[in-house]
């Protein structure tokens, strides 16, 4: 096919209306293709149809190939061609021209939104009588074109700027030669101090003084002048030995030395009798160890001498001072508490002033005393009520489960932490085991303390039940008990026996047995220990027999040993005062003749030794007494000396208190 110049148009309307001339526009339903962009060369002519529905590629006229177009392919029902949209002027004939399609109808006319009904017009803007200056130009301001530059801008003037007006300078540096002179200071004052006391040395001496050294900013360094001599220290002296720490006392504290032996030759208390030898020792026992290196007894009384002079650190729960948080908790009685939060209230009141965790404690243990009795009615009547902590603070009585749950509900309040602990208590109703009977089946149940962490976090288990006093005769005996919060762990766990095992808070970790509970360490029924002993200061877990019964007939002597409930006690001071002079109250040979032996004492332990035989008859009683009145007078802080003296006169009056309880067997 020839080639066929392309058509050059107009406008718009012009090539439209081409385009609607041509036949296959509306033959066959198909557009034609679009004509080439305008400035395309004439060699590159628009591909022909070659009546099949195949386009056909036009003959490059250049060497760069032409790629040909998409086939289409040949559709055997072409969709029907699109009626053309017609429109109207205002006299409704259509002003499209044929074969083009009309534009759009034209917009109605915008009315004039003014009019007579309109809104009013607003009044004309009366002139202003404030007159106004020149206006500034946005570089005349000061403060913004001030803020905006910088200080290196503002000393040198800019080069690509085109204002007539002068730059802004800065002042002149501040000179620091025209500020007053500082005080001289301490370490100046010091230089001129010792300048001035070498000037008049040297001037005493005839010698030219040195100029005076000036002290100026990096400056080289200065020389120093030959200083005198220092005196020579004094001779060292020897070295001393070293001072062990402080134990810390956990209720079963030993004595820094142990009381003599038995007397007569005899071996440790409660051993079978065995004389001495002719040699001194036993056959077959080791050589005596040589005792030329040891110290002497009165190098060690010095020494012990000089420690009790010096102020010792108490640490342990037994000496502490617990006044202050013992009088805090007796100044809010329960009927004086508020009715909205008294727990909270109480929290506030009795902790509120202790930084101390032990001495919060402490205070709500007191406080328990004091405020809440044992209800022996609910519990001898076996109706016993489960109460709130609320209801059972106003009501005054609870038995253990109440006491734990006032006591945990306080220390929490208090910011402690506290938990109540669940298990068996060998309190009112328990019998000790004797000698050989079988513990009883297994059953931690029955009563209810606590165990609250105090200071250096350590858990600590107390009992604010038996702290407020004892059940006995059906009836509630109110007594303070202190013991019941001081006692370690260990000790307090040879009456308590938790049914968590996580409880026990043992220093070693150990979790004892149901039967090692119930058997006891002394794996017998235990000697009647009173309460007077404690409030003395002596201890109810190192007296020695610790077992009840005592054998007369053994051809043994028995050691009587006692000591005080921990090393730091003085008895002036935590105690109700000096103690009372310690006798044993024995019955003689087969119990024919009452005597009182005396107890020695080395201001810790007292202990005596006594023939079995001497003690009294089986199935008599002796006791450990304590000597507190001779001739209607109080005896604290009687001597042995003095009771030997008063009695070997002859006509006394004595009167004493009981501690210790045995039975001859």
């Amino acid at each position: 096919m020839a080639e066929v110049e392309d058509r050059q148009f107009n406008s718009l309307a012009e090539r439209i209306a081409a385009l609607n001339q041509q036949k296959n526009f509306s033959s066959n339903g198909k557009r034609a293709p679009p004509p080439p962009p305008p400035g395309r060369p004439k060699s590159e002519a628009a591909p022909t149809s070659n009546g099949n529905g195949n386009a056909t590629p036009p003959v490059p006229a250049q060497k760069n190939p032409v790629i040909p177009a998409r086939p289409q392919k040949k559709e055997s029902n072409p969709p029907p061609s699109l009626p053309r949209r017609t429109t109207h002027n205002a006299d409704g004939a259509s002003d499209a021209p044929p074969g083009i399609r009309p534009p759009p109808p034209l917009l109605p006319t915008r009315t004039n939104t003014q009019s007579s009904n309109g809104s009013p017009a607003l009044p004309p803007r009366r002139p202003s009588t404030q007159t106004l200056g020149a206006r500034r130009g946005s570089n005349a301001s000061d403060m913004s074109h001030i803020s905006a530059m910088s200080n290196l801008s503002l000393s040198r003037t800019s080069t690509t700027s085109t204002e007539t007006q002068p730059t802004r300078k800065l002042p002149p540096t501040l000179d620091q030669a025209k500020l007053p002179p500082l005080p001289p200071s301490r370490k100046d004052r010091e230089a001129a101090q010792e300048a001035a006391q070498r000037e008049a040395a040297q001037r005493d001496q005839g010698a030219v003084a040195p100029a005076p050294m000036r002290s100026i900013k990096s400056a080289p360094v200065v020389p120093q002048t030959q200083s005198e001599a220092r005196p020579s220290l004094p001779p060292r002296l020897p070295s001393r030995p070293v001072k062990s720490p402080p134990q810390q006392d956990n209720g079963t504290a030993q004595a820094r030395r142990l009381p003599p032996p038995p007397s007569g030759g005899f071996s440790k208390p409660g051993s079978t009798f065995e004389p001495n030898r002719s040699n001194g020792r036993a056959p077959d026992s080791p050589p005596p160890v040589p005792v030329s290196s040891r110290p002497s007894m009165a190098q060690i009384d010095a020494v012990a001498s000089r420690a009790a002079s010096a102020p010792s650190v108490i640490s342990c729960l037994i000496c502490r001072d617990f006044s202050r948080p013992d009088a805090v908790a007796a100044q809010f009685p329960s009927h004086s508490l508020p009715r909205n939060d008294p727990v909270g209230y109480l929290a506030n009141v009795l902790c509120g002033s202790f930084p101390s965790a032990t001495d919060k404690a402490r205070a709500i243990f007191t406080w328990c005393h004091h405020n809440v009795a044992y209800n022996v009615e609910e519990f001898f009547g076996k109706c016993i009520k489960h109460r709130g902590v609320e209801e059972t603070i106003f009501h005054g009585k609870a038995v253990c489960q109440g006491y734990a749950e006032v006591y945990q509900a306080i220390a929490l309040r208090a910011g402690l932490q506290c938990v109540v602990v669940g298990g068996h208590g060998k309190g009112y109703g328990y019998t000790p085991l004797k000698s050989g009977e079988r513990p009883p089946r297994r059953d931690p149940s029955g009563h209810a303390w606590n165990a609250v962490m105090i200071d250096n976090g350590e858990w600590k288990l107390l009992d604010a039940c038996w702290g407020a006093g004892n059940v006995g005769n059906n009836t509630y005996n109110k007594a303070f008990k202190p013991e019941m919060f001081y006692l370690s762990n260990e000790l307090f766990g040879l009456k308590h026996f938790p049914s968590d095992s996580r409880h026990f808070y043992r220093s070693d970790r150990s979790i004892p047995t149901w039967e090692e509970y119930m058997i006891g360490p002394t794996g017998g029924e235990k000697a009647l220990c009173y309460s007077t002993a404690t409030d003395e200061g002596i201890s109810a877990y190192t007296f020695s027999p610790a077992l009840k019964h005592i054998q007369v007939n053994s051809n043994e002597v028995v050691r009587f040993q006692f000591s005080k409930v921990c090393e730091h006690w003085v008895a002036e001071r935590h105690g109700p005062g000096a103690n009372y002079l310690l006798m044993m109250k024995i019955r003689g040979l087969d119990g024919r003749k009452d005597d009182l032996v005396v107890l020695e004492t080395d201001g810790y332990w007292w202990w005596t030794d006594i023939r079995a035989r001497d003690l009294g008859a089986p199935g008599q009683k002796i006791w450990l007494y304590g000597l507190n009145r001779l001739n209607d007078k109080d005896v604290r802080g009687l001597t042995k000396q003095e009771y030997l003296r008063t009695t070997g006169s002859g006509g006394y009056s004595m009167s004493w208190e009981c501690y210790f309880e045995w039975e001859l067997v």
